[in-house]
């Protein structure tokens, strides 16, 4: 399945001629049918002559309306650029044709398109002669083209071929296994429920499948899919795609959301990219600009960093970096347009570099755009290089993607750069397809880090075994548990426990602290089931020292003001689960009596052993969940 988007001036008859080709009409609103003009998106399909099924999204040509015509071409295999014979090459032609070359479309297919209206045959050749002029500066300088009357039929036949043949020569859809499903139209069907329409693209579909919509991250499932009204268990990419969704309300949706596999893709407010300025733009793109950006069916207003010194004029090209007012999910290599928001017109385009930018660039920072022409030279050694130099562990899977490797060329690869300094593999002897790397660089920085954070933690807090686990994960920074575990392994951490510390790392006491100690240790063992609070703690020893008890485990806290000694605390819990086992359940009155102590402590007692899943309370009493220790 291929599908073609056209283009073209308004009033050239992209609708009529399309309908000509397919039988239908592609105009689906009455607004459009009333005004005899396009306004949104339209559809239809048929199957070509070579046996392959065709899909048209067929797109405004008013100039009020580009921007909904930008919606329709993100995901095309073709173009059919429609000029009316009569009329010849007009401003919407030009404009459309610019953003097809912007976008690399594969291929450019041109319809003159009227020329029943036409008696001389020598204006058709004038008018394809100044097209084959306006091709000239573009990827489409050898486009073909075919004169056609969507009125009495002439040429049709000759344009089916020619689009067919233009299909075989653009080369076919890759199936990458990361489907994603660009929203151009999100709308309700009784006893269904929502529906979401696009151009699939990088993988398939499935019915029944989990899907995540991007960027709000609402999860949800495919009830069913259809492929130009077919229903189909799977879909493919490059094909039109209607998915009914459940789990998501179509007002929660809109144009421009992605549908995609859970946890695949992460929505992004920044991006890195490489710009192209029109050659006629009268538009200069200067630092701080505002401007419209378009990717897939996203639009949204975004503010413009320049990263090199000067303004990027006509047919210039430089590396901005964008600030979204809202997030979308875009993949490095994506195209996008930029057009200013008032007049609107457009500005030019570029791709995608880097999708997520850790930091917002200084200017003129040659590092900065030495590393972005590394992620779209190209050149798969060099990607691959690049797509691991950022702050977050990369895996195999997506860094072998995002340059164009095989798994097992990426993994020899990975194995080449480690040899020689450049990479760390995380986990290298997990199975190669779940490695996780990241560049030395940044390894070098998480070390520095690790050793920076426990340095601060043991100098504010002597008397405490560590910092705790999740905390040193979230001040660390981008901190998987295979870098964890990297960490412990080399040497550079020690964890005990949920605890994390330097590996020399021992809490040690003056001779005032190990009296302190030992006198509030007595207290505990004269009275061990009625033991000091913890305020009375605290006054005795002080919170450091009380912690770092606490934390080493000789003392255990059950509440906010209920702590016991760890040996004590082991007794009482067993002989409670020893009575519910005998007796079947507990109150708390009889627990403070079985223990000669006060309802205070015999209430924390229980509300804990509930905490950590012992025990269970029915009306006034505990019951017995399951024996052992917590």
């Amino acid at each position: 399945m291929r599908v073609i988007g056209t283009a073209g001036h308004v009033d050239h008859g992209k609708s009529t001629l399309v309908e000509a080709l397919t039988g239908i009409d592609p105009d689906r609103l009455q607004e459009e049918k009333d005004r005899q003009m396009t306004i949104d998106l339209g559809f239809a399909w048929m199957t070509l002559p070579s046996g392959e099924g065709l899909g048209f999204v067929d797109v405004p040509g008013h100039r009020d309306f580009i921007e909904n015509m930008l919606a329709g071409v993100g995901g095309i295999d073709a173009a059919l650029l429609v000029i009316a014979a009569d009329e010849g090459i007009m401003p919407q032609t030009r404009e459309h044709l610019a953003i097809l070359d912007l976008l690399e479309i594969d291929s450019l297919v041109v319809a003159h398109s009227r020329i029943d209206l036409v008696s001389e045959t020598e204006w058709i050749d004038l008018v394809e002669e100044e097209t084959r002029t306006l091709l000239s500066g573009t990827r489409f300088r050898d486009a073909p083209m075919v004169r056609v009357s969507a009125v009495s039929g002439e040429g049709i036949s000759d344009l089916l071929e020619v689009l067919d043949s233009a299909l075989k020569s653009s080369g076919t859809r890759q199936n990458t296994q990361r489907p994603r499903l660009p929203i151009d139209r999100a709308f309700t069907i009784a006893g269904f429920g929502t529906v979401v329409t696009g151009t699939l693209l990088d993988g398939q579909l499935e019915k029944g499948q989990e899907i995540e919509v991007l960027p709000q991250r609402i999860r949800a499932r495919i009830r069913g899919l259809q492929t130009h009204k077919q229903k189909v268990e799977v879909a493919e990419p490059g094909s039109r795609v209607a998915a009914n969704i459940v789990g998501a309300s179509v007002d929660q949706i809109e144009r421009g959301d992605v549908v995609a596999l859970p946890g695949i893709d992460a929505p992004t407010s920044r991006l890195d990219v490489q710009f192209r300025v029109l050659m006629d733009s009268g538009v200069a793109i200067r630092h701080n600009a505002s401007v419209k950006f378009f990717s897939g069916s996203a639009q949204r207003m975004a503010r413009v960093r320049l990263l090199q010194e000067t303004p990027l004029k006509g047919g210039e090209n430089g590396w901005l970096q964008l600030e979204l007012e809202r997030p979308v999910a875009v993949r490095r290599g994506d195209h996008f347009i930029l057009r200013q928001p008032s007049p609107g017109t457009t500005i030019g385009g570029g791709r995608i570099a880097d999708p997520h930018p850790s930091r917002r660039h200084k200017r003129k920072d040659g590092a900065v755009i030495e590393g972005l022409e590394r992620l779209v030279s190209g050149i798969p050694e060099e990607v691959l290089l690049a797509s691991i130099a950022g702050p977050v562990p990369v895996n195999l899977i997506d860094a072998a993607h995002e340059a164009g490797l095989s798994q097992s060329a990426a993994a020899e690869e990975m194995l080449r750069l480690r040899a020689v300094g450049d990479l760390v593999i995380l986990n290298e002897y997990s199975a190669q397809v779940d490695w996780i790397v990241l560049s030395t660089a940044t390894w070098e920085s998480r070390v520095a880090r690790a050793h920076e954070l426990l340095e601060e933690y043991h100098r504010d807090h002597p008397l405490r075994g560590g910092i705790p686990v999740e905390e040193f994960r979230n001040r660390l920074g981008h901190s998987s548990n295979e870098l964890l575990d990297a960490l412990v392994e080399q040497g550079v951490i020690r964890r005990v426990g949920n605890r994390v510390r330097l590996p020399g790392f021992e809490i040690t006491y003056s001779a005032d602290q190990e009296r302190s100690v030992q006198s509030l240790m007595e207290r505990f063992a004269s009275s061990p089931y009625g033991p000091p609070t913890l305020k009375e703690s605290t006054e005795v020893i002080g919170n450091e020292l009380l912690e770092g008890l606490i934390e080493g485990g000789q003392l255990v806290k059950l509440s906010a003001g209920v702590i016991f000694a760890q040996d004590a605390y082991m007794e009482m819990k067993d002989r409670v689960a020893e009575q519910l086992r005998a007796q079947g359940e507990i109150s708390v009155a009889e627990v403070r009596d079985l223990f000669g102590t006060s309802r205070k402590y015999a209430l924390a007692l229980m509300e804990h052993l509930d905490s950590i899943g012992l025990t269970y309370r029915v009306g006034d009493a505990r019951r017995l969940v399951r024996s052992g220790s917590d």
